[in-house]
């Protein structure tokens, strides 16, 4: 991969892989230093890396880094979020972005790349597999789980009103 490459790789994939990232941990600043150290991971194995499988190479390391924050974060039990359920919310309940959001928080972090990965980034079920490191039929699996739970709870009135 030359340079020119890498900066157009940079402009073609910074947003998608930051919007996954952040929809899968709920942290903007911790997602900016996740996708900038995947970046920092491609530029420095820019020779080896094709620049047609760039963007796998990418979300498979951006996805990996998470995971070992994530790991890292329970580890050292580190809590920046307060409990949304506590405070007091003056907004329309019923707003739908929020409620698929809550949605999203109640599968574990897995199901929730998995689903992020398939349905809003729109990869296959093969290249989910490479970027996760699970086998094709683990990830229908746990999509398949992870869509049931969704529909669980999305079913129920007091979740969505």
């Amino acid at each position: 991969m030359t340079e020119k490459e890498y900066n157009e790789c940079v402009e073609k994939w910074a947003d998608n892989v930051y919007r996954f990232i952040v929809k899968s941990i709920r942290n903007e600043e911790d997602a900016k230093d996740i996708v900038q150290s995947a970046f920092e991971k491609l530029w420095r194995c820019r020779e080896e890396v094709n620049n047609e499988k760039s963007k796998s190479y990418l979300f498979t390391v951006a996805y990996h880094n998470m995971i070992d924050f994530l790991r890292k974060a329970k580890r050292v039990q580190l809590k920046d979020e307060f409990n949304e359920a506590a405070s007091v919310s003056h907004k329309p309940v019923n707003n739908l972005k929020k409620v698929l959001e809550q949605a999203l928080a109640t599968l574990n972090h897995t199901q929730r790349s998995l689903v992020l990965l398939k349905d809003y980034e729109g990869y296959s079920y093969e290249e989910i597999g490479q970027i996760s490191g699970l086998n094709e039929s683990q990830v229908k699996v746990y999509l398949h789980r992870a869509r049931l739970q969704l529909k669980n709870y999305l079913v129920k009135p007091e979740n969505v009103l």
